[in-house]
């Protein structure tokens, strides 16, 4: 019986047989369609070869594809664990030909590839084709022997990209599992059951849409197909459902083992959860992408925090998926190397996120059961509740539905949607892709005709360039004069495009009669070096040649920061531990900054020890070493790479430095960058700061060289000053400086109990007489001079004299008002603090207060009003009788 991985291998071993490049899974992040979340269909990758925007590196080509489906138009989430098929991670298998051959040979590679290799009965396989496709049907019959009862015909086996560009008839292969198993065959009432299920979609583009409703035969028809490996692994094994295929049941005994609940009755649809989310997170995280409230990230939060809540649901108490991941890799990391790299950083974040989760999922939980507590089966939860799970405790939406959806129990969507927009018109706008796209297509136009800028800027700092393209707003230029800016790629440039966190080189550029500064440069279309041109002077028009100078002064700053930031991203693993990944970087001449997955802040002694071992690794002055490989054997050799990166069939290896140990090279990554000859060319290493910038991730920006010793001598500047304002050496400041923070403490302690027990005696002893205002006991006072941190004691103080009623106090400084207000007791069976702080700052014509049920806060602009704010809460009190 052949497993996933087997099928696998002899997919692409069949199809590497047909003369088919095998092509290695793109990331999951796509490249070829920004407007994508994730990529979600083999194809995917090739868009741009089928739109014609690219030109193939084969006529044929094949893959296994990493696909997730979680998001946007195509999102399987919701499904998942509650069907036998349904997976937001899954693998197409795809065989593509490029104008190379049609529908005759697709077919027949097809039907020989599942009934000859695989071999599956013919009598089991049904055909689906387009009511129009003739030709398809007749090859079914002619090459397959397939009757017409089961070459079915339905309106729905027409496939486009959108609603513009390639698009032609499919052709689907359905198994038949028979009929033991509910269902009916494709275009039936009864196709939804399980016994007819699709095991491979052949699309034959062979039309062009066009806007205005035209639609032509394309000259060169092409071939894209996709069958899903975990589907087609449910047929070989002679099982239903993708979950009792053998990579599930690995893993789902593992998850077993990790919550000590077998995976029966109810409990099996929380292990095919944890089990298939595992998956998609894992390789989410292995391709770059972390959990935050926005986009990508979003999604990734909202597939980790769905498996963790059925990991609670099933009793887990402590976290439980991270420690999943190494059977996941046990499993998959052969055939993907790059999720055994990313081992580490995947286990970590898992780790992370799940116990932040655990510290609001009980607070959350907990909410749910109170809100639905006298909600009966049928019944519509609020989306203002919903939205405050979302909003307060991190539930996504559908995390939320599956809570509560046993007990048959929906959301109001209307409403969450309303709360949401709500927050969106404050905050940010939801993801809309890059709005890259057209002018994207473009640069691939141009890349495909002129082919790929060579960069000199290795060896040198200068050299000449024909100008091969101007474009402008858009759009190629015939050419452009002084006053103009424009983007300009020549044949070959000495100026570095923006790549890897490293900033684009700026420079001149110089022509008879002309010139223009170089104000950035980037990389369009992968490697097309796009340079913007202020031009100063002349006319500057295709086939010129051109002198390019880069601002020399800048690049070497540039270099020496990012050689620095290669010998700090070393240090972090060495000091942190092997789960310290790149999250984003940028380098240019003024600066480093390294973004990088670690779970908390960093402590001074941590700081301090990357510090000494970059520093150390820069005094021992060694060459820098550079080759060119391929990137497998670079990371074989213990090169680091970054996750979700696609890189090319030869990579620049850098190597730094030599292992404090004396094992080999201290820092080896993969890079394009330009960087230092020696590592003593960095001369100084200095952090300045450290920072988290979102869950999991942190933020160091350091200076390198001169801009460190500048720094330091700052530094010391001011330790100078204060060794000569306190008239003592300068290692004694520190020990001043906290003495002097302390007495200020001691004093404002001292100030604010003053203030405490003159506001108490007002005038009149220490007790304050409460008055009874709709049956309930109340203190209102305006107390002049007192500010807003300092009331709350006060309030203390009086709720131990009235245990079951309300203080109000509104503090008067420096012309502001501040509010306190306080409900103990039994009182709090009938009023609430906030609404009740609220009343009274709009009656002062503040904006909002906030707090608990039992003690709230607010503000307003105009102290003159204090009394009007205690008038508004006696009111309030004296109405509820």
């Amino acid at each position: 019986m052949p497993s996933l991985n087997d099928l696998r291998r002899q997919f692409l071993s069949y199809f590497a047989a047909q003369d088919h490049m095998v092509i290695p899974s793109s990331p999951l992040v796509p490249r070829s369609d920004p407007s994508l979340l994730f990529v979600n269909a083999g194809m995917v990758p090739f868009k741009n070869i089928f739109t014609g925007a690219e030109t193939p590196p084969s006529l044929r080509a094949t893959s296994s594809q990493k696909c997730v489906r979680a998001g946007g138009k195509h999102n399987d989430l919701d499904n998942v664990g509650y069907t036998a098929r349904h997976l937001t991670f899954f693998e197409m298998l795809g065989n593509f030909s490029f104008g190379d051959y049609f529908k005759e040979g697709a077919i027949d590679y097809a039907w020989t590839f599942v009934t000859r290799d695989l071999g599956l009965a013919k009598e089991r396989l049904t055909v689906s084709i387009h009511p129009t496709d003739e030709e398809a049907a007749l090859l079914w019959k002619r090459i397959a022997g397939l009757p017409d009862e089961r070459i079915v015909r339905l309106e729905e086996n027409m496939w486009s990209m959108g609603d513009t560009g390639p698009f032609g008839p499919n052709t689907e292969i359905f198994y038949d599992h028979g009929p033991s198993v509910a269902g009916g065959p494709p275009g039936s009432p009864e196709e939804d059951g399980d016994r007819f299920v699709e095991i491979w979609n052949l699309v034959f583009m062979q039309f062009e849409q066009f806007a205005d409703g035209r639609r032509e035969t394309l000259p060169k028809p092409c071939i894209d197909t996709g069958m899903g490996l975990e589907r087609t692994t449910c047929v070989l094994q002679g099982v239903h459902s993708v979950f009792e295929t053998d990579l599930f049941r690995t893993l789902i005994a593992a998850s077993e083992a990790a919550t000590g609940v077998a995976a029966r009755g109810e409990q099996a649809a929380s292990h095919r959860v944890i089990t298939d989310h595992l998956r998609s997170s894992s390789f989410l995280i292995a391709d770059g992408v972390t959990p935050s409230n926005e986009g990508r990230g979003y999604v990734l939060r909202r597939i980790m925090r769905r498996a963790m809540r059925h990991a609670y649901q099933l009793g887990a108490k402590e976290p439980v998926m991270h420690r999943l991941v190494p059977t996941l890799v046990a499993e998959m990391g052969e055939a993907y190397p790059d999720l055994r790299r990313a081992e580490p950083a995947i286990a970590e974040t898992l780790r992370q996120e799940e116990e932040r989760f655990h510290r609001t999922l009980g607070r959350g939980m907990a909410l749910l059961e109170e809100a639905t507590a006298h909600l009966t089966e049928g019944a519509v939860l609020s989306g203002e509740t919903a939205f405050k799970l979302y909003d307060t405790y991190g539930f996504p939406l559908d995390l939320t539905q599956d809570a509560v959806r046993p007990r048959g129990i929906s959301v109001d969507l209307a409403g969450f949607d309303e709360a949401m927009a709500g927050q969106r018109a404050l905050a940010r706008e939801s993801w809309a892709g890059s709005g890259q796209q057209a002018q994207g297509a473009v640069w691939l136009a141009l890349r495909d005709r002129l082919g790929p800028t060579l960069f000199d800027g290795y060896q040198a700092d200068a050299a000449d360039g024909r100008l091969l393209a101007l474009v402008k707003d858009g759009e190629e230029d015939a050419a452009a004069g002084a006053g103009e800016t424009v983007w300009a790629v020549f044949d070959r440039t000495p100026l570095y495009a923006e790549s890897g966190g490293q900033a684009g080189d700026r420079g001149e550029a110089r022509w008879p009669g002309g010139a223009a500064e170089v104000t950035d440069v980037q990389k369009e279309a992968g490697d097309l070096f796009a340079h913007v041109l202020k031009i100063t002077g002349g006319v500057l028009a295709p086939g010129a040649v051109v002198s390019l100078r880069v601002d020399a002064d800048r690049r070497a700053r540039t270099r020496l920061n990012h050689s620095a930031a290669h010998l700090m991203h070393a240090a972090l693993r060495h000091v942190l531990g092997p789960h310290v990944a790149q999250k984003g970087q940028m380098v240019d001449a003024d600066r480093m900054r390294f973004d990088f997955s670690h779970g908390g802040p960093l402590t001074s002694a941590q700081l301090d020890a990357i510090e000494t071992e970059v520093n150390a690794v820069i005094r021992q002055n060694i060459d820098a070493n550079t080759r060119e490989m391929s990137p497998a054997d670079a990371i074989d050799a213990g090169a680091i790479a970054l996750f979700g990166e696609k890189y090319g069939d030869k990579v620049r290896v850098l190597a730094l430095g030599r292992a404090l140990d004396g094992e080999g090279a201290y820092s080896v990554e993969l890079c394009g960058g330009t960087h230092v000859a020696r590592t003593g060319d960095i001369a100084l290493f200095k952090i300045v700061s450290e920072q988290g910038i979102a869950a999991g991730v942190r933020r160091i920006e350091a200076l390198t060289g001169e801009a460190a010793r500048r720094y330091l001598l700052d530094l010391a500047a001011v330790a100078k000053a204060l060794a000569d304002q306190f008239k003592a050496p300068v290692g004694e400041v520190v020990a001043r400086v906290d003495a002097l923070e302390a007495q200020r403490r001691r004093l404002e302690r001292d100030l604010a109990e003053a203030k405490r027990q003159l506001a108490m005696s007002g005038g009149g002893g220490s007790e304050q007489v409460a008055e009874d205002v709709g049956g309930v006991k109340f203190i209102g006072r305006v107390l002049q001079g007192v500010g807003g941190k300092d009331l709350r004691p006060i309030a203390e103080t009086y709720r131990k004299q009235i245990p079951d009623g309300v203080v109000a106090l509104n503090g008067v400084l420096e012309g502001k008002v501040a509010n306190t207000v306080v409900v103990s007791g039994a009182a709090q069976a009938r009023f609430n603090a906030v609404d009740l702080a609220r009343a009274a700052v709009t009656a002062m014509g503040g904006q909002g207060a906030g707090g608990k049920p039992d003690f709230a806060q607010g503000g307003a602009p105009d102290g003159s009003r204090a009394d009007e704010g205690l008038k508004a809460v006696r009111d309030l009190l004296a109405a509820s009788v």
